[in-house]
């Protein structure tokens, strides 16, 4: 009874039984992802093998280790473009860039959150950074679609909203979906995309596409 009755008042004095993390999400890739199908089909099995992934935790734990306000990246190389089905995506290597002011204990955690986040896209990764990171949406507003993130000077995104001028065949439509699990999520466009590091055997830099997705996240292990 006293465990219930203690339960029931951390409840009231929280106002949530959440457990878990919730944040921002960032991505970018080198093919479009809001498009019609001829630019898609176009595209399909030449680019967008490459992407660069970010989570901004606002608040909560992972295993146990609290990581409100720390982000982590996810950089990937994919053998054809990213969630095409009639391409062979596998195999996919890829880096992780953690915030650098972390703990040790955080870092693992981070680690732990972005592999479970990103699934087999995060399964092999062949490095690990770790870098001053920055990600923040313009006064603070996932819906201006204005974000920027930069991990070091190994990669960064910079996203700005879809405006009429960006509507090509006037069909346009979210022709790929985020690559991780996300709620809300809105089609961006990418002003800046780059990566410079020497893991993946790769660099790039693919500005101004409509490339990007934004999202809100929340996550339970």
């Amino acid at each position: 009874m006293k465990g219930i009755i203690l339960g029931l008042a951390t409840i009231l004095s929280t106002g949530s039984v959440f457990a878990g993390v919730h944040g921002s999400y960032i991505e970018a890739r080198t093919a479009d992802v809001y498009t019609g199908a001829c630019f898609a089909n176009s595209e399909s099995g030449i680019v967008g093998e490459l992407a660069v992934m970010g989570w901004r935790i606002d608040k909560g734990s992972w295993q146990g280790v609290n990581l409100d306000g720390l982000t982590v990246v996810g950089v990937l190389k994919a053998n054809s473009t990213l969630g095409d089905l009639a391409s062979v995506t596998y195999p996919v290597k890829s880096v992780l860039i953690i915030d650098e002011k972390a703990s040790p204990e955080q870092r693992l955690a981070l680690r732990a959150f972005a592999q479970k986040m990103g699934g087999d896209l995060l399964n092999d990764v062949i490095r690990v950074d770790y870098q001053p990171i920055q990600f923040s949406f313009e006064n603070n507003n996932l819906h201006s679609r204005n974000a920027t993130l930069a991990a070091g000077a190994l990669a960064r995104v910079q996203t700005r909203a879809i405006n009429p001028g960006d509507h090509i065949c006037a069909h346009e439509e979210v022709w790929y979906t985020p690559l991780t699990k996300v709620g809300h999520y809105m089609p961006a466009f990418a002003l800046d995309h780059r990566y410079s590091g020497n893991a993946l055997g790769t660099k790039w830099s693919s500005p101004d596409k409509r490339s990007a997705l934004v999202a809100a996240f929340q996550a339970t292990e």
